[in-house]
């Protein structure tokens, strides 16, 4: 079965280099009208450039159709006005992939707090920006995708990077209740933690690394997570042609009583709470409450 996304319009945000570019140019590739979003700049933010409109360029050089845009994610009347133009263009939206981001990467103790709080913007509020705008769209439609970005450091924490896995957590934490809040209106979301050698992680590979981790590798596990049959609310690794998949999961821990219910009940019996035979995959928050129940009545 060959994916294809003729009819559908697809937006890829930070589209200019990289992930980005590669994700455009392969759904171009299969049918997609795309819309290439990219401020411009470097990996830290600053700067300008056409990149987003070369990508166009090599798209319709190749017989697709495109458009650029170079809104800010971290300003929602921006990416409000981006899904409009699509929408106006092209009568609808369909797919989006949050890509654009940033790095300023220092240890907690050197880091500003400006430079915290620039990188959850662009990260955690952009993703959540562009989605709300494409929102009401897909619930119209009774149909959308929504491919967020998190990363290892957000999942598993990384040295120097306490701004960027936070933001990568949060935006995990996003995708997950949307996929909740979606599913009555066939809106999947899935989330990828992508490994390649980008402008984002120059510098960061051994040369021999960079080129085994390029980025057209992570197009195969991304585009399946946007496609018409995609699942929804998983979480993929993707990196030097290796999917992963990566679960949150819950032990069903210890029902503590008497003097077991204090600080050093807790130290005494922690072996048998981190136990993880018999941990779950919640699918929502309140499976937390559902296994406390259980555990509480013996089972």
């Amino acid at each position: 079965m060959s994916i294809r996304f003729d009819d559908r319009v697809a937006i890829v945000t930070g589209a200019g280099g990289g992930l980005g570019r590669h994700y455009a140019l392969e759904l171009a590739r299969r049918g997609a009208r795309v819309v290439v979003n990219d401020l411009g700049g470097d990996r830290s933010g600053q700067g300008s450039s056409d990149a987003a409109l070369a990508v166009v360029e090599e798209i319709r050089a190749a017989g697709g159709t495109a458009m650029a845009n170079g809104g800010n994610v971290a300003d929602y009347e921006q990416m409000a006005d981006m899904v409009a133009r699509a929408r106006s263009e092209w009568g609808g939206v369909h797919i989006l992939i949050n890509n654009a981001g940033v790095l300023r990467d220092k240890t907690f103790a050197k880091m500003e707090p400006a430079d915290f709080a620039f990188v959850v913007q662009v990260h955690l509020l952009g993703s959540a920006y562009a989605t709300k705008a494409c929102w009401e769209t897909f619930r119209e439609q009774n149909y959308g995708r929504v491919l967020m970005t998190s990363s290892s450091s957000g999942l598993f924490g990384n040295f120097g990077q306490a701004n960027y896995g936070a933001a990568k957590m949060g935006v995990l934490g996003l995708a997950r209740t949307l996929h909740l809040e979606g599913a009555k209106n066939d809106i999947r979301v899935n989330t990828i933690a992508p490994t390649a050698g980008t402008r984002m992680t120059e510098g960061l590979f051994p040369g021999d690394m960079f080129d085994a981790f390029a980025p057209e590798k992570v197009v195969p596990p991304a585009l399946f997570l946007v496609s018409q049959d995609a699942p929804s609310g998983q979480i993929v690794g993707a990196g030097a042609g290796v999917a992963q998949a990566s679960y949150i999961t819950l032990t069903p821990g210890v029902a503590l009583t008497g003097d077991d219910l204090s600080p050093e009940g807790v130290a005494r019996q922690w072996a048998a709470i981190a136990d993880r035979g018999g941990e779950i995959v919640p699918g929502s928050g309140a499976e937390q409450a559902m296994l406390i129940g259980r555990t509480l009545q013996g089972g």
